[in-house]
């Protein structure tokens, strides 16, 4: 009789996910302990391992989907001897979702450090030299210290299994130190993710938001960009005297009516970053694995504080248009992006990015690389400082910003080329015009 995979309950708490990968396809033989699937929630993304041996008959649902709410069919598995038809002799099965589920790219996850290569013993559960264990069961061994040569196997064919691995280590079945959930109609336990323990918080004293999509999608981001681009960073200080001087001039000189325009001190900075990567190509650039990607033209992001997270919309070309029209441009940007009426392709396929917090009174701060973008421009405020200019003290409006560079495409002589260029646009606007 066919077998259902339902969607696992990763958590307690957990009501949907997203099936982020499938493992096999249609047509795979499966055996007891290897992963079939990944599922993403809020927290982690966690491997599912099948126990029962079989064919994966029908893929249910595809990989991508969001919103599969818990103990719903998303494959089948077809037991020894059994074909196709025994599907369609199966009783119709429901797909249930949640709520305005999107469906979304397939998620890359990263791949799992690989267990150290070990010799088979004699008499071992082994082909070969291969050791023959669950993908699960390698990576509890590393992470327990347990050597599998000649480790007795419980799965089928003396397959390694994490109960295995478990009893090697000296713990009960399940005790590896996260709650381990059985998922009815699955037959098989996965271990949720582990995390901080809030327990001793009184619900009566917090509010529980859920997280929506947009959050979702930035923690992901800025964890991935965290964890996987190698961040450096740069601080200049800028003198903007000049600037606040020369945006006040042309702020007097706007027209009346369609053309009009208000030219904030952001405005300045991203014509000056984006004339400035066109001055230095070579760190106008992505990282792309086997090779880097040089773009030709400055399409800068800004970042905009939206309710629940942050957007950012792009000035495409911005090293071609002047200071009147970047203006406006992003004036309705900035505008559209609170409402969440941007477009895909208003928001997506910058080459660099800028976050100003200047306006909330900080001095410096340091940002996080928006991939594949190579860089991000942090801006703090502008604000009058003591400073010595030729062997005499004074007093001048300084500006900081700090360049966080991904160190595979921006190296540090790089990443300070350019901000020396910039530096030099902000302190003498005029040079701009040239």
């Amino acid at each position: 009789m066919p077998v259902e995979i339902l969607m696992p309950a990763l958590s307690p708490t957990m009501e949907e996910g997203t099936l982020a990968k499938w493992m096999v396809k249609e047509g795979d033989t499966v055996a007891s302990g290897d992963v079939i699937a990944e599922i993403e929630t809020d927290k982690a993304t966690m491997e599912v391992e099948a126990v029962d041996e079989g064919r994966v008959g029908k893929i249910l649902v595809a990989e991508g989907t969001e919103g599969v709410l818990i103990n719903t069919p998303i494959a089948i598995i077809l037991e020894e001897g059994e074909d196709a038809s025994a599907i369609t002799e199966a009783a119709p099965m429901a797909i249930a979702v949640a709520p305005e589920v999107t469906r979304v790219a397939p998620i890359a996850v990263a791949a799992a450090a690989p267990a150290p290569t070990m010799q088979a013993a004699p008499g071992q559960a082994a082909t070969g030299d291969r050791i023959m264990a669950s993908p699960l069961a390698k990576r509890m061994a590393g992470l327990m210290k347990v050597n599998l040569t000649g480790l007795a196997g419980s799965g089928p064919g003396g397959r390694i299994v994490k109960r295995d691995v478990e009893a090697a280590a000296g713990k009960p079945a399940g005790s590896s130190g996260a709650k381990v959930i059985p998922l009815p109609g699955a037959g098989f336990p996965v271990q949720a993710p582990s995390g901080p323990d809030f327990s001793a918080y009184d619900p009566a004293r917090y509010e529980q938001v859920p997280v929506d999509g947009m959050r979702k999608t930035v923690a992901r981001r800025l964890t991935e960009s965290k964890s996987t681009v190698p961040h450096f960073y740069l601080t200049i200080d800028c003198q903007i005297d000049n600037l606040l001087a020369a945006r006040k001039d042309l702020n007097a000189k706007s027209p009346i009516g369609d053309v009009a325009y208000k030219i904030s001190v952001n405005d300045f900075i991203i014509l000056a970053s984006a004339m400035a990567l066109i001055k230095v190509p070579k760190a106008n650039a992505s990282w792309a694995g086997d090779s880097i990607l040089l773009h030709s033209h400055a399409d800068i992001s800004i970042a905009v504080a939206v309710d629940g997270g942050l957007i950012t919309p792009v000035i495409r070309e911005a090293e071609s248009k002047g200071l009147a029209e970047i203006a406006n441009e992003m004036k309705d940007l900035a505008a559209r992006a609170r409402d969440r009426k941007l477009m895909p392709e208003e928001y997506q396929g910058g080459t660099f990015s800028i976050s100003n917090l200047g306006m909330f009174g900080i001095r410096e701060f340091s940002a996080v690389i928006n991939p594949p973008q190579g860089a991000i421009l942090a801006v703090g405020a502008g604000e009058q400082r003591p400073v010595v200019k030729d062997g005499v003290l004074g007093v001048a409006t300084m500006m900081s910003v700090t360049l966080s560079c991904d160190h595979r495409v921006v190296d540090g002589a790089l990443g300070a080329e350019l901000l020396g260029v910039f530096k030099g646009y902000i302190e003498d606007p005029v040079t701009m015009l040239l």
